[in-house]
Parts: structure tokens; sequence; C-alpha cells
């Protein structure tokens, strides 16, 4: 069992504590990856500033591709991403533990990447880099080269959906749509695409809602049981999660994993696709 807050999720595995990771340090096959992402591309350069020692910094960019015609942020193809990892040291069969400092987002875009290519044992630090320094642990500021290895990706087709995907479900008593995004985004009061609202049928669970105010840490698992069952998840449905940009989708994806629901989906092309195409129905 990991954590203290832990007991209630159903999968808890999905989660590293601080504690679990000094343990788990020196393994072998223990990869950290340091996701910690900024807009003006400085990542790196937090990274060197301080991380957990033996951490390998990924730009989750590189995980992924800008879609020219709609801007969308989708997953990248198997060779880029096999690329990536292995540059990160990522190999087949190895545990992987993600962190970053804005509350999972891009650690859980990072943990579904892995997933859409068959890597299922990765992990998530919970509550990520505020978390370890607060535990008292050493910071590194080493810029070492991880060992090269081999990662051979197996796509999992139902883990990622496409626009013509979404549109053949929606009605479908067996599917829920869930937006991952602000209430006021969903209601289509605002937001950046052509169109505004969402996807017919869609309900809203606000991704910010999973996390506590402050530490950044999942909330326990009572407490998203009671969230996520208030929108009526439940484990007879298959789950879709979309946002603008995939990101907010991917966490949401992975609170639902944690709770233990196995037939999870992300639609990366989110509104930011499903809105600029004028063919599409859009509910207000």
């Amino acid at each position: 069992m990991i954590g203290t807050m832990s007991g209630a999720h159903a999968r808890p595995e999905l989660l590293a504590t601080p504690e679990w990771l000094a343990e788990n340090l020196a393994r072998h096959d223990v990869r950290v990856l340091d996701v910690r992402w900024r807009p003006d591309g400085s990542g790196r350069q937090v990274f060197l500033e301080g991380h957990v020692p033996s951490a390998t910094w990924l730009d989750w960019r590189a995980l992924a591709r800008a879609d020219q015609a709609s801007g969308a942020i989708l997953l990248a193809g198997p060779d880029e991403v096999a690329a990536a990892l292995a540059r990160a040291g990522v190999g087949n069969g190895m545990t992987v533990v993600l962190y970053d400092d804005t509350a999972s987002l891009y650690a859980a875009r990072t943990w579904w990447s892995l997933r859409a290519y068959g890597l299922e044992s990765a992990r998530i630090l919970d509550g990520g880099y505020r978390s370890w320094l607060q535990s008292g642990r050493p910071v590194s500021h080493a810029a070492a080269q991880a060992e090269p290895a081999v990662f051979v990706p197996r796509a999992d087709t139902r883990v990622r959906l496409t626009t013509a995907d979404v549109r053949a479900l929606l009605g479908s008593p067996e599917a829920l749509v869930l937006d991952a995004r602000a209430p006021a985004e969903y209601r289509g009061y605002e937001g950046n695409a052509r169109r505004l609202g969402h996807l017919p049928g869609a309900v809203n669970l606000p991704v910010a809602s999973t996390s506590e105010p402050g530490t950044g840490r999942f909330l326990p698992g009572n407490e998203l049981r009671a969230l996520i069952s208030r929108v009526g998840v439940g484990r007879d449905r298959r789950l879709v999660c979309y946002d603008s940009s995939g990101i907010a989708a991917a966490k949401l994806a992975f609170v639902l994993n944690l709770m233990g629901h196995d037939d999870v989906a992300v639609y990366d092309g989110g509104w930011t696709e499903w809105g600029a195409r004028l063919d599409l129905p859009v509910d207000r």
C-alpha cells in the first residue's frame, strides 16, 4: 500500500510517495522522469536548478505532435515516442515514476502517452516535486545522461480516440463522455476554439476538482469516488475524457484508472479539434 491516503484508491500502485521513491531509486529497472514544463521553454533549466536524484528530464511534447489543421496537441507516432523514451533511458519492462510541479497535469499526460503505447508499469509521484522537497530528501543538480534503452511501442487502440471514433459513440448508452474543462468552458461562456460549448451528451467533471488545493495531491479515494459517482460514472460504461489539449483529459483518465475503471479513453483532439469543425454538433 502506498501512502497514508491511498488505501481507498482501487489501484494505489499507480501512485508513488516520496518514501516509496526513495526506497526504490537505486533499482536498475526504475526510471524517474522529471516532466516539469514551462511555456517559455525553460523546463530543462528548472530541472538543472534541482531535481530528484537520478531523474532524467523529458519534455512531454516529445511524445506529442501538433495537428496543422486544428492546432490540437495529438499523441505522436510510435517511432517518435520510441526515440524519445530511448533517449530518456526508458525501456520495456521498466517501472517509470513521473513527476511535475503542476498538480500532475504533465505527469498524467506523459503517463497516458506511455500507456497508449503499451507501458503499463508507470506511477505518478503524488504531490509532485513539492512533496519530494517537503519530505526533506536530497536534491540533485547533476545533468547526467540516461543510459539509452530500447522501448518497443505496442499501440493500445482503445486508450486513444479520434474525432470519428467519438462521433460514432455519441448517444450510445454504453459510453459516457466526460468534459474535463472548467465549467465556464463547458457551458460555452468562454474558450479559444472557433465555436464554444461541449460535445452533445457530455457531462462536466472539472479535473481541478480531483486534487487537493495547495498540495496538488490527488484526493483520497472516498472523495474521488463520491466526485465521479455524482456525474454518473459507473462500471458498466466506457468512459471517454476530453478537454482542449488532452492534458486535463489525461489526468482525468488517470484518476479514473486510479479508482479502478479500466475502459477509459482520451480524445486528445478534444474541443480544439471538435470546435473548429462546423459539421459537428455542439451543445451549450
